[in-house]
């Protein structure tokens, strides 16, 4: 996904992400932002020296409360997004999003969130993907970057029509 509003000779910041995809009797873990009324896949940056699944683990784990089970995970794709960032010294950023199927403990911990994160209200819910990628598309959602938002519908969809939900 490209937005294509940033100077292509620009300096670009490269920012990796994994995110998880938990599936549980017919609904999806998604965060909702109660702040700007979006969903996304429990998930973020992967930091320096840790693995993909790593930062998977520890992302669901402060975002959603939710311990993932390890030896569950099981890749299943990989979304590039390219958009406009005009902080520290960058034109754009290139993030890639690696998405995981697994399953997570029944136990739901208490979320462990950032400064950012708890502004915006990040909730756990467990949704309809159908309602989800409704609300991404057709609720107002502020200064949220569209390509964000509209990259997890396109999960979702995908998800959808692979059969993942019944």
């Amino acid at each position: 996904m490209d937005s294509k509003d940033y100077p292509i000779d620009g300096k670009a910041f490269f920012r990796p992400s994994a995110r998880s995809i938990i599936i549980n009797e017919g609904k999806i873990a998604l965060i909702y932002s109660r702040k700007y009324k979006y969903y996304k896949f429990p998930g973020g940056g992967i930091e320096k020296g840790e693995s993909r699944e790593e930062a998977l683990i520890r992302e669901t784990l402060e975002e959603a409360g939710l311990s993932v089970i390890a030896d569950t995970i099981k890749e299943f794709g990989k979304v590039r997004r390219k958009f406009r960032y005009n902080q520290k010294g960058f034109d754009y950023m290139v993030q890639d999003n690696y998405y995981y199927l697994c399953q997570a403990e029944k136990q739901i911990s208490k979320q462990k969130l950032d400064e950012y994160e708890s502004n915006e209200g990040f909730t756990l819910k467990f949704m309809i993907p159908q309602k989800a990628i409704y609300l991404n598309r057709n609720v107002k959602h502020g200064p949220k970057n569209p390509t964000m938002i509209e990259r997890e519908a396109r999960v979702l969809e995908i998800l959808i029509k692979e059969g993942y939900f019944k």
